[in-house]
Formats: structure tokens, sequence, C-alpha cells
């Protein structure tokens, strides 16, 4: 397996989200099977969702949304960071962080605000080592601030 690829149960898992969000977006803009079915004649040369390619899978999903579908992203907790394999080093910070947000009830979000606010990256992803180490400092002085635990 090549560094960049995920692993199976990942990339599954992705696509059973994507296919999903196809039955979704079908749903919400009252599509009949027969027009479902020629959509995906026309945009994936399939008869059925599970044959798409993950690009027949892409260009239905923006068929949908050109369509007028709206696909919200649920923000009740948002989403955790990618590391690479070459970033292992950073997994132990990421954890630390996810344990801290958990403790204090706060989403990935609040995170990603700090990391803006205090080093200008828009995202966890983008922060070094040390930047993730300020983050967690700044997590465990609010935590012991609002007199909850920090390990």
């Amino acid at each position: 397996m090549s560094n960049h690829a995920l692993p199976h149960y990942k990339a599954d898992a992705r696509r059973r989200a994507a296919l999903a969000k196809i039955h979704i977006g079908t749903k919400m803009l009252g599509m009949d099977d027969d027009t479902y079915r020629a959509m995906l004649m026309t945009l994936g040369g399939v008869k059925s969702s599970k044959d798409l390619t993950s690009e027949g899978i892409n260009s239905v999903i923006r068929h949908l949304e050109k369509s007028g579908a709206v696909f919200k992203q649920s923000q009740k907790h948002g989403r955790k960071p990618n590391t690479l394999p070459s970033q292992s080093d950073r997994v132990p910070k990421l954890k630390k962080i996810e344990a801290l947000l958990a403790e204090a009830g706060r989403p990935w979000g609040y995170a990603e605000a700090m990391a803006q606010h205090m080093y200008k990256k828009e995202k966890l992803e983008f922060c070094s080592h040390d930047e993730l180490a300020g983050i967690i400092a700044g997590l465990v002085k609010n935590a012991k601030r609002e007199g909850r635990r920090t390990s």
C-alpha cells in the first residue's frame, strides 16, 4: 500500500457515506426511480449506484448539488484532523487535544479556531509539532481555570 492510499476500511466507509449522500440527494429532489436510473446511466454509465467508480460518485453528487440538493455536514463534533504516516509524531499530540476537547465538551472546531488565532493556521493538520504543543498548553490552561481534569 502506498503512503497516500487510505486503508480499505476507511475507503469503504467513505464510499458508503458518498453513496448515502447520493440517495439522500435524490430523496431531497423527489427523484423517481426511472429518473434516478437514467441519471446514473448518463453520468456514470451504470444502472446501480453500487457500480459507480469514485469519479462517477463525484459526478453524480455534483449533478445533484447543481440540481438543488443541499448537503450539510454534521457540525456536532467536527472532524478529527488527518495525519499522514510521515506525521506519526503528531498523533500523541492530537490525541491529547482530542481528550482535552472531550473533557471540555468542545468540538474540533474550537481547537481549529485556536490554531487560527494563535498561529494563523486554517486547520490543525497544518500545525507543526511545537504549535500543537502550544494549543495543548492553551487547552490545559483553560481546563485549570474552569476546574476540569487535565491529564
